[in-house]
């Protein structure tokens, strides 16, 4: 397949008009009968009932100095969410590390997008999910699709690649169970859970192997190409069919398919993100990127699909654990400097990192010292979407002091003392940075309804009461003057958002970042001349595979894994509430191969027990040739006693510090 001549702009519209049913029913959550329209306070009877905002702020202060005050800043958290605006973002990790003084402060993001950042980050010195349009994808030869049923998570996508097989590429899906995604698959891997990373060692061993490298791209553009070959090396393809349980044909088919165009891609999302070795599982894929010459080339390369509204910008802007605005690291000197200098404050005053998402939310309401007492959460249900999930709902329990900012009573917001009800998508203006690293503003469309506040009046007059000498200034409710201020903190970072306004982005249909300048253009593609290492080549990572945090034994011998489904949403807080997916999307289940049900006796329908070390959850059948015999999945949709995070695993990457949602050991028995 030849070359296309790199187009110089892309489509002004990602979606191409299309929308999802979650998009296209999300109005009925504007409804005030589906939402929140007053604060409520827990008064002296335990029980939630309404207050009126001063009331409802006032107790939010008084809670979160009071912890403070007792047992010091870090004893306050603050915990935020990858569908926040990035003017919101911005301004919740300013609030956390100027206002309140504390180091704790993450997100659900972290739950995300992290191993991957973090795998792109060390080989290519930067992280943005894809570092091309989505519109280059049915120009590519083929697509290797890593854990992703785009087909039910964000559908329109799907056309791209519709389109890339109506162009003569090919589309390789890997992926335990037979989705709807790798039902348009021209070949669909199905390894055993847990085990991506040896399977992207064994493609790369039939890559040197088959004499299939790129020498010239390798010598001229990577570095520590040996150590990562010898490591392929040990992944022979019949050991890698034992692991994985992947045949051989369909390794060297892989292959085949891959490296026969001129251009090919990689993409990945959760499936092999979401695990204990999640960052090395990404590395393997991005060194058989680089070891074909796969990457900053036209129409090749490696890539993430984000899971959240905005789970790009969401972690660009300073509201993750190690991380200021514009993508800097909270240890570099110079980017506190920096960062500080926007701020007005002393470099010395801005707290040092703190805990990753899942050891904040463990570390709730802990009586050591290092115990957190007060948590501000804003944008995430951690109840239901946390790994643990029951553990985590027990440690929220146990606060001091819990505020929420939601746009519904969620399950976690029903723990609150205060719940503040906040705008939602219609109601306000803001920037979301999509997949692509494109800059797009979405502008307020109804009234706010009586009773509500957006996200940024909020920390304006929680700063207020918390007597932060510059609340005025450096709080603004308005969403276009927190952004002005987020592109001077960010200018001359990784993220770089310097040169993008709402005028630009009105005008150009969304801007790329880096963008350094008002008149630079933008960067819809990366890494076409050198990537962004201090010597500009990209950088092999030499991983090894290992096994799962937790493997099947005789007490617990099925393999558990978990995921979304196309009618419901993350946590399902708004989602459950619109009548038409609950239609199509009543409730969990347990999708089980045929074969494994015969062995338990059950039928469709039939209430299962999942049992791990974590807990038990109980869901309707429902049986499947599609999924693999030896593991069963559920949706994370739901709270209850079908809520599937009370059994995953929290067990960590080493370096993304990402819970290893995707794997994990269960027993499975009839009701």
């Amino acid at each position: 397949m030849g070359l296309r001549r790199v187009p110089q702009g892309v489509p002004r519209v990602v979606e191409r008009g299309a929308l999802c049913g979650k998009g296209a029913t999300a109005t009925a959550v504007l409804n005030p009968g589906a939402r929140l329209t007053r604060p409520l306070v827990r008064g002296a009877d335990g029980e939630l009932a309404p207050a009126d905002w001063d009331e409802a702020l006032a107790r939010v202060a008084r809670g979160l100095s009071g912890a403070r005050e007792r047992y010091g800043a870090d004893a306050v958290a603050v915990f935020g969410g990858g569908g926040l605006t990035n003017e919101k973002a911005y301004a919740l990790g300013k609030f956390a590390r100027l206002v309140l003084g504390t180091s704790q402060i993450d997100y659900n993001g972290r739950f995300c997008m992290s191993s991957a950042a973090a795998a792109g980050n060390r080989a290519f010195g930067l992280d943005r999910g894809m570092p091309f349009p989505l519109a280059d994808i049915p120009r590519t030869g083929c697509v290797i699709l890593v854990g992703s049923n785009l087909a039910e998570t964000m559908p329109p996508a799907l056309r791209y690649f519709t389109e890339l097989r109506a162009n003569g590429g090919t589309l390789i899906v890997i992926d335990p169970r037979r989705t709807r995604t790798a039902e348009q698959a021209d070949l669909h891997l199905a390894p055993r859970p847990g085990t991506d990373l040896a399977l992207a060692l064994g493609l790369l061993h039939l890559v040197v192997a088959g004499g299939r490298v790129d020498e010239a791209f390798v010598a001229e553009r990577t570095s520590g190409w040996e150590e990562a070959r010898a490591e392929a090396m040990a992944h022979w393809p019949e050991l890698v069919e034992r692991i994985t349980g992947v045949p051989v044909p369909q390794l060297r088919e892989a292959v085949e398919l891959f490296c026969a165009p001129e251009a090919a891609m990689v993409l990945t999302a959760r499936g092999p993100e979401q695990q204990s070795k999640g960052t090395d599982t990404v590395s393997a894929w991005i060194n058989l990127c680089l070891a074909t010459g796969r990457a900053g080339r036209p129409y090749s390369g490696y890539g993430c699909l984000t899971g959240q509204g905005n789970g790009q910008g969401g972690r660009e802007h300073g509201q993750k654990a190690d991380q200021l605005p514009g993508y800097r690291m909270l240890t570099d000197p110079a980017a506190r400097a920096h960062v500080a200098g926007v701020w007005g404050v002393d470099p010395a005053v801005l707290p040092g990192p703190g805990r990753s998402a899942y050891e904040l939310l463990e570390a709730l309401g802990g009586p050591d010292p290092g115990g957190i007492r007060a948590l501000l959460l804003m944008g995430s249900n951690p109840v239901v979407s946390a790994p643990r999930a029951a553990h985590i709902e027990e440690r929220m329990r146990s606060l001091d002091f819990l505020a929420v900012c939601d746009v519904v009573l969620s399950e976690s917001a029903r723990l609150a003392d205060v719940v503040l009800p906040v705008t939602q998508w219609a109601e306000e203006s803001g920037t979301l940075t999509n997949l692509e690293g494109r800059v797009q503003l979405r502008r307020r469309a109804v009234p706010v309804p009586d009773g509500c506040r957006s996200d940024l009046a909020v920390l304006r007059g929680l700063a207020r009461r918390l007597d932060f000498a510059g609340w005025d200034e450096g709080f603004p409710e308005e969403p276009e003057r927190v952004f002005e201020e987020l592109r001077r903190a960010s200018a001359g970072g990784t993220a770089d958002y310097a040169g993008i306004t709402y005028a630009r982005i009105t005008a150009e249909g969304g801007v790329f970042w880096p963008c350094p300048a008002e008149d630079h253009p933008g960067t819809p593609r990366l890494f076409l001349d050198r990537f962004a290492t201090p010597d500009g080549r990209a950088r092999f990572t030499a991983v090894g595979h290992r096994p799962a945090a937790e493997e099947p034994d005789a007490e617990y011998p099925v393999l558990l894994t978990t995921g979304r489904v196309l009618a419901q949403y993350q946590s399902g807080a708004q989602t459950r509430r619109v009548a038409e997916l609950n239609a199509a999307a009543p409730g969990p289940f347990v999708q089980v191969h045929p074969r494994l049900a015969a062995a338990l006796g059950a039928a469709e329908g039939d209430r299962l027990v999942v049992v791990s070390r974590r807990g038990r959850a109980v869901a309707p059948a429902r049986i499947d040739a599609g999924i693999r015999p030896d593991t069963v999945f559920m949706p994370f949709h739901w709270p209850g006693e079908g809520r599937a995070n009370t059994l995953t695993n929290p067990a960590l990457d080493p370096t993304s510090r990402m819970p290893e949602f995707k794997i994990c050991a269960v027993r499975v028995e009839r009701e």
